[in-house]
């Protein structure tokens, strides 16, 4: 039996309720500049050339935003060496959308659900998750290495956009239970060139799903610029063809960045639907280790993006505000290191490998051909085990 958009609706008194569309909590179209509440500098914006008018964060919760992104950057530097040791398979790097990949973690619960793309290495241990289980997938040994429900992370998803689809799912169901989860789900901006990312942003807007679109727009999916993308004015105004609330945001100044989505997965939580926030970012570093960016991006672009780092800027910021010093600066970049140096010692440990492995989580009953080629597998690893003795 097809189950019809009418027929959920039928089912669900709370999107019944929701079909009345009550007035939006936000405005439909984005600033007509990206939000930013800190220059280039790191200096205050002044509130009267501010776009919109978002609350600060508290001091705070900025010294913990700028505690994770430096811890985050080692970390990512770290696992990019790893790649080059060969200890990774693979490895995208976020150096740079640091101040995008802590704020989409600290803007939500631990009970709210993270839906993240094979760039948020980052994202994920700032969420506390074991540095060597987000690093899992990239080694090869495991499609994830952490558990997605103790955590309430999806896995890291490699094909661009399907995981809005299951974002938009989630947060449905939710809803429809009760719950006041939010979802949070991380995109590039390839991936708003998807059908999927059509699905599940109009799904979500349909059944006003408590969903939060966070698209980092790094300018390039691979080698493709935004140019060849789309011809709209920003991503972030893809959101009112949907009918959903939209923002736009300085990617590199984390002030702005966590402020927005703040305000974001507020209004998603309250019952208003969901929203869609563009940061406009950067990748410094390569699509991934095998990936050449010089044939496509020139030195002279990533030089101008270095000058917009989002970790000075924040670390200028506060100690401007008094709210940082040199000692605290140090005993972060030390708890870094340390980080670095425990995770270089356990990932220089080889994995133990099972290759029966491979049919487990296939099916929650194996089927007889599943049955049939594990042991199938199991005969040959033992007549392996026989030919060595």
């Amino acid at each position: 039996m097809t189950t019809t958009p009418q027929a959920i609706r039928r089912a669900s008194p709370r999107t019944n309720r929701a079909a009345a569309r009550p007035e939006p909590a936000a405005p439909l179209l984005p600033s007509p500049e990206p939000v930013r509440l800190l220059d280039e500098a790191g200096r205050r914006v002044s509130p009267e050339c501010a776009v919109r008018d978002y609350p600060e964060p508290p001091t705070e919760t900025l010294r913990e935003l700028y505690r994770r992104m430096v811890i985050g950057r080692r970390f990512d530097v770290q696992a990019t060496a790893l790649t080059k040791q060969g200890r990774l398979a693979v490895y995208p790097s976020s150096r740079g959308q640091e101040a995008c990949q802590v704020s989409g973690v600290m803007a939500v619960r631990p009970t709210d659900w993270v839906f993240p793309t094979y760039r948020e290495s980052v994202a994920l241990v700032s969420r506390g998750i074991d540095p060597v289980e987000v690093l899992t997938l990239l080694r090869g040994d495991w499609h994830c290495g952490y558990d997605p429900a103790a955590w309430r992370t999806a896995p890291q998803c490699t094909p661009l956009a399907t995981q809005t689809v299951h974002a938009a799912g989630l947060a449905y169901g939710e809803a429809h239970q009760g719950r006041d989860t939010v979802a949070l789900v991380f995109i590039g901006d390839g991936a708003t060139s998807e059908g999927d990312f059509h699905e599940g942003v109009n799904f979500a807007a349909v059944f006003r799903a408590p969903v939060v679109f966070f698209v980092q727009n790094n300018r390039y999916a691979i080698s493709v610029p935004l140019s060849r993308q789309t011809a709209a004015p920003t991503l972030a105004y893809k959101g009112v063809g949907y009918g959903i609330a939209s923002e736009q945001v300085d990617g590199n100044d984390p002030v702005a960045v966590l402020a927005v989505l703040a305000n974001a997965v507020e209004h998603a939580r309250s019952g208003h639907g969901p929203f869609l926030v563009e940061a406009h970012t950067y990748r410094l570093e390569p699509h991934t280790n095998a990936d050449d960016a010089s044939r496509y991006r020139s030195m002279d672009e990533v030089e101008t993006w270095l000058g917009r780092d989002p970790i000075a800027r924040l670390e200028t910021y506060l100690r401007g505000a008094g709210a940082l010093d040199d000692a605290a600066v140090d005993a972060v970049a030390a708890e870094a290191e340390a980080y670095a140096a425990d995770l270089r010692t356990r990932m220089n440990a080889d994995p133990v490998v099972d290759p029966l492995s491979l049919f487990d989580h296939v099916y929650a009953q194996p089927t007889p051909q599943l049955l049939e080629q594990r042991a199938q597998v199991r005969a040959e690893l033992a007549a392996a085990e026989e030919g060595e003795a």
